[in-house]
């Protein structure tokens, strides 16, 4: 150890200056003495008993890791199994950046069967990572004007529309600076990494048991990467490319063609189903129907506060998940046969929810503190507008949209880092779950991080897209997950899963109550960031 003993550089209030290699292991020893203090969970944070609750304590800066300390918060359920089934704990990150695993032991609560046999061996713990929700927040603008709508629609019309999305972008990036400017340098893949194992030696966890989803998969690969002898058990779902060039403008990019392909499927799946939801019997007719339902909003907003902007946040969640499909679609046959208000109930946002609305803001801030720090973005407004021009002409459902949420990181006001070569020769066997035709997550993201992790195991699901495939009901990988988490092992050589079930349109569409209540709640979804 290059640092005197935590008691004494505390006592003296020292904060020495050593790598963050030895930084993290000077807190990790301290959290395997410390513990954590389980508590029953504060009556607002939404999690019933059994669940208890607690924190962590890491250092802001792993460089320093006597200096300023921030709080994970962490949450967790015992095994339902005997003490001769406990195999330790499962550790889940939803991904984002920005999403909160807090809510991964209600599977148990829940009685969710696809993790019942899991939940005999393992106790399912959560964790905000280091700035959401509970875990020493930051923000970067007043959460009820971050949610207030209209927004301007994202594809733009002229080059004032683009100055005024780049002062927008730019403003945004300031009051980061402003409102937690303290923290934005350290918001960073690796240090979340870090703050995973301290939470591990916390747990009194000699190994870790990981399950990370969409960008939880980063977390996993840099994990991987940074504590190979760490790793006992590591499952990740809907792969992010870890190529240093993808993170993260690249991915960006190549998710906005994902996007159109799966949103093209949805199209003819609602095609298909035209007997059901009325908005044509051919891809091209339902696309007929969606431009001219942009065209309607963009000229008088419904309800007047649903534009194109919050129709994209509304709609997107068809090409992210199956279980989507088919309340969106009743809920935009609704608006065609003449019901508004569903539409509108659906995609607005609800100014009273403050609660919910200070959530969004804290997950849109994390999402864009970690990618800007993670990596030096282009600044060149320049190869900006090319790039995004020349995508938008094939792909137009998401590029404009995915471009202004991610130019902050132009004009970003505090350090941007370089990715780390994600990769690990000697670690036990990882297994990795994708589905052929994710948006979210381009399959190439599944077989780059394959190649990377010596002795890992693909599972890919053909002809599917939903994001987070470990969440779906399908024995081919359902099974397989079981049996890696209750043995170890893994197939000797990779599998290919036919796809699960398609989503089944009602016989009939079902009016306002029905379809709003329908839509799953994007919360207990991986991998939402918008």
């Amino acid at each position: 150890m290059l640092a005197p003993p935590a008691s004494a550089a505390a006592a003296e209030g020292r904060s020495y200056g050593v790598p963050e290699s030895v930084g993290v292991q000077i807190a990790a020893a301290r959290a395997t003495r410390v513990g954590i203090d389980w508590k029953d969970c504060p009556a607002d944070w939404g999690l019933e008993k059994p669940i208890q609750c607690g924190f962590v304590k890491v250092p802001l800066d792993y460089a320093k890791p006597f200096g300023k300390q921030i709080e994970i918060a962490v949450d967790r359920i015992g095994n339902t199994g005997t003490k001769q089934e406990r195999q330790g704990a499962l550790v889940y990150n939803p991904g984002g950046p920005g999403g909160s695993g807090m809510r991964f032991p209600r599977r148990v609560t829940t009685k969710n069967p696809l993790w019942a046999n899991a939940s005999k061996a393992y106790d399912f713990v959560g964790f905000d990572p280091r700035g959401v929700g509970h875990s020493t927040p930051i923000s970067c603008i007043d959460p009820q004007e971050f949610v207030k709508a209209p927004k301007a629609d994202p594809v733009p019309g002229s080059e004032a529309d683009k100055r005024a999305q780049r002062k927008l972008a730019a403003e945004y990036a300031d009051g980061c600076k402003e409102r937690s400017g303290w923290m934005l340098p350290h918001m960073t893949t690796p240090n979340t990494a870090r703050d995973l194992d301290v939470v591990r030696a916390a747990l009194g966890e000699k190994k870790l048991n990981f399950l990370g989803v969409s960008y939880g998969t980063y977390i996993g690969g840099v994990y991987a990467t940074l504590f190979p002898g760490h790793v006992r058990r590591m499952i990740v779902d809907s792969v992010v490319n870890p190529k240093q060039e993808q993170i993260w403008y690249q991915a960006n990019l190549d998710q906005d063609v994902a996007f159109e392909m799966r949103w093209n499927d949805w199209k003819a799946w609602v095609a298909k189903n035209d007997a059901t939801f009325h908005l044509g019997d051919t891809p091209a007719k339902v696309e007929a129907q969606w431009q001219k339902l942009r065209a309607t909003a963009k000229a008088n907003p419904l309800g007047g506060k649903v534009g194109p902007a919050e129709l994209i946040s509304f709609f997107q969640s068809a090409p992210y998940y199956d279980s989507s499909w088919v309340p969106v679609a009743q809920t935009w046959s609704a608006y065609v046969a003449g019901d508004t208000q569903a539409l509108v109930d659906a995609a607005a946002p609800d100014m009273t929810d403050t609660a919910g609305n200070i959530a969004s803001e804290n997950g849109n801030a994390v999402y864009t503190a970690v990618e800007c720090a993670d990596a030096k973005w282009p600044t060149s407004w320049q190869r900006w507008d090319r790039d995004n021009t020349r995508l938008h002409k094939n792909y137009p459902f998401m590029t404009w949209a995915n471009a202004w949420m991610n130019l902050p990181c132009a004009t970003w006001k505090a350090k941007q880092s370089s990715p780390i070569a994600v990769g690990a020769k000697r670690i036990a066997p990882v297994l990795i779950v994708q589905s052929e035709r994710d948006a979210a997550t381009p399959y190439d993201g599944a077989v780059e991080l394959h190649r990377r992790l010596a002795g890992s195991r693909l599972i890919t699901e053909k002809g599917a897209g939903s994001h987070g495939v470990t969440g779906l009901k399908n024995p081919c990988v359902n099974e397989r997950v079981d049996s890696y988490l209750l043995t170890g092992k893994v197939d000797a050589a990779d599998v290919t899963c036919a796809p699960h079930a398609e989503p089944v349109a009602p016989t009939a569409t079902g009016k306002a109550a029905q379809t709003a209540l329908a839509l799953p709640e994007l919360a207990d979804l991986p991998g939402v960031r918008r």
